[in-house]
């Protein structure tokens, strides 16, 4: 036998070790972008823990919750805050807590208005500012001792 005829019989040999070593690498590179966007989305949550106990929260979430919640984009809470649909929203989760007409707006604790600007201070700095001048607009006061 000669070494062309042994190459040639045993081509699929290499063609599938060629294969191997293509998936072997996309499952380590799939493998490195999960990882690395696991360990920045716990970087921020560590950031946001800290600015917030700093701040004076007492109840702050665990890391792992805001992880996953959070991310490392923010989720939802960086989908346009300053937006008319999530201002609106927003401002009914501000309400005395009743529905249909009994529903009344109420004078906002400024503490629980201003975590939401730390949380878009860590996760999206850039719609801070929007989200300040909307805060500018609501009615708030120390309603809660803390």
């Amino acid at each position: 036998m000669s070494p062309t005829r042994m190459a040639s019989e045993h081509r699929w040999i290499y063609v599938g070790a060629i294969v191997l070593l293509l998936a072997m690498l996309v499952i380590g590179l799939i493998t490195y972008t999960q990882q690395h966007a696991t360990n920045e989305s716990y970087r921020k949550a560590q950031q946001l823990s800290d600015e917030l106990v700093a701040a004076g929260y007492r109840a702050v979430p665990d890391q792992d919750q805001i992880a996953k919640t959070l991310g490392t984009d923010g989720g939802a809470v960086c989908e346009d805050p300053a937006g008319t649909l999530k201002n609106a929203l927003w401002k009914v989760n501000l309400a005395n807590g009743a529905t249909g007409p009994g529903q009344r707006p109420i004078v906002a604790n400024a503490r629980s208005v201003e975590a939401e600007a730390i949380v878009l201070n860590v996760y999206c700095p850039e719609q801070l500012e929007d989200f300040r001048n909307k805060l500018d607009d609501l009615d708030t006061a120390k309603t809660v001792n803390t």
